[in-house]
C-alpha cells in the first residue's frame, strides 16, 4: 500500500512539472515608443493593444508591454533604443513615429522592429521592398505626408489666401517632406504659407502669439506625434484665437478642432500590434510585407465650425466621412 501511495505521489508530482515549467517562463517583453504623452496617446496605446488581442496576446497574461513616451524629446531616441537591444527585447514596435522606427533600426539587425510611418519605408531605407521587407524590419505606411494636397483643402474658408503651418523641426523625418508636399500644393490652390515651428508645449503658445499678432486667414499642422498629444491644447489655442485649422488625425477634430484629412490612424496602429502578436507566435518580419493604408477620413467639427463663424456648405457634408456635432 505504501508502495502504491508513493508511485502515485510521484506520477501526480511528475505531471505537474510541464505546468510548472511554463509558468516559470518569463513574458516576451515588448518594447512600444511613442512621441507623445501617456495621457495624451492613450488612444495609440489601445489600439496596439487591441491588435496584440487579435493574435491571441493580452498585456500582462503573457505579454509585456513597456511604453516608452517621449513627450516630443525625440534626441530620447538613441539611449532609448540603445537600452531596448542591449536588454534584448522580443520585438520593438514604433506606430505612428518615423524617427523611432529609424533609430530602432540603426541599433540593430536582429530585434524585430514594426513600424508605422507616414512615408514611403523603401525611400527611408527601412525595407527593400514593400512585398519582401528583407531583415528585421517590416509595418505599415500610413501616406499622412502623401495626401497634404487635401488637407490644405480651404473649401471651409474659400476666402483664404495666407496660411500659415505649424511644424515640429525637431521631427525631421516627417517635418521635412511634409513642408515640400505644403510648399509644392499651396501655390497651385491659391495659398500663400508663412513656416512656423514648435517643439515645446511653451512654444506652441508662443507661435499662437504669432498668430493673433499676424492674423493668418488659416492654419495647417504638420503630422506631429507631440502635437497629437497637444491636442485638447490646438482646441483652445484655436478657439481663443478665432484660427480655422486643419489636421491630419480625426481624434484632434474630436478634440475640438475644425477639419481633418488622413488615414484611419487608429486601424494602422492597430495593425501594428496584429504584426507584432504574429511576430511574437513565431513570424519574421521579412515574410510579412509591407501593409499600406486603405482607409481615409474626411472629419469636420461643426460645433468649431459655428463657433467660428463659418457655415459649412452642403456639399462639403456631403463628402465627410465624419461629422462632428
Amino acid at each position: 500500500m505504501r508502495r502504491r501511495n508513493f508511485i502515485a505521489g510521484l506520477v501526480s508530482t511528475t505531471a505537474t512539472w510541464p505546468l510548472a515549467g511554463r509558468a516559470q517562463q518569463p513574458m516576451p517583453v515588448v518594447g512600444f515608443i511613442n512621441a507623445g504623452s501617456a495621457d495624451g496617446s492613450a488612444a495609440r496605446a489601445a489600439a496596439f493593444r487591441k491588435g496584440l488581442n487579435e493574435t491571441g496576446y493580452v498585456e500582462g497574461q503573457n505579454v509585456t508591454v513597456e511604453y516608452h513616451w517621449l513627450e516630443g524629446h525625440y534626441d530620447r531616441l538613441p539611449a532609448l533604443v540603445t537600452d531596448l537591444v542591449r536588454r534584448g527585447v522580443a520585438v520593438i514596435a514604433t506606430p505612428a513615429n518615423t524617427l523611432a522606427a529609424l533609430a530602432a533600426k540603426a541599433a540593430t539587425a536582429t530585434i524585430p522592429i514594426v513600424f508605422g510611418v507616414a512615408e514611403d519605408p523603401i525611400r527611408l531605407g527601412l525595407v527593400a521592398s514593400l512585398a519582401r521587407p528583407g531583415g528585421n524590419v517590416t509595418g505599415i505606411n500610413f501616406f499622412t505626408t502623401e495626401v497634404t494636397a487635401k488637407a490644405l483643402r480651404h473649401d471651409l474658408v474659400p476666402k483664404a489666401v495666407r496660411i500659415a503651418v505649424l511644424v515640429n523641426p525637431a521631427n525631421a523625418a516627417t517635418a521635412e517632406p511634409t513642408l515640400r508636399d505644403v510648399q509644392e500644393a499651396a501655390p497651385i490652390i491659391g495659398l500663400k504659407t508663412q513656416i512656423l515651428n514648435a517643439t515645446t508645449i511653451g512654444e506652441i503658445d508662443a507661435a499662437f502669439a504669432t498668430f493673433a499678432r499676424e492674423r493668418p486667414d488659416a492654419l495647417f499642422v504638420v503630422p506631429d506625434g507631440f502635437f497629437y498629444s497637444r491636442r485638447g491644447q490646438f482646441a483652445t489655442l484655436t478657439a481663443v484665437n478665432k484660427i480655422p485649422a486643419a489636421y491630419w488625425d480625426r481624434d484632434i477634430v474630436a478634440a475640438g478642432g475644425l477639419m481633418s484629412y488622413g488615414t484611419d490612424i487608429a486601424d494602422a496602429i492597430r495593425q501594428v500590434g496584429v504584426y507584432t502578436g504574429k511576430i511574437l507566435k513565431g513570424a519574421g518580419p521579412a515574410d510579412l510585407p509591407v501593409l499600406q493604408s486603405t482607409k481615409f477620413e474626411f472629419a469636420i467639427n461643426l460645433q468649431t465650425a459655428r463657433a467660428l463663424g463659418i457655415e459649412v456648405p452642403q456639399n462639403v457634408l456631403s463628402i465627410a466621412d465624419e461629422v462632428i456635432e
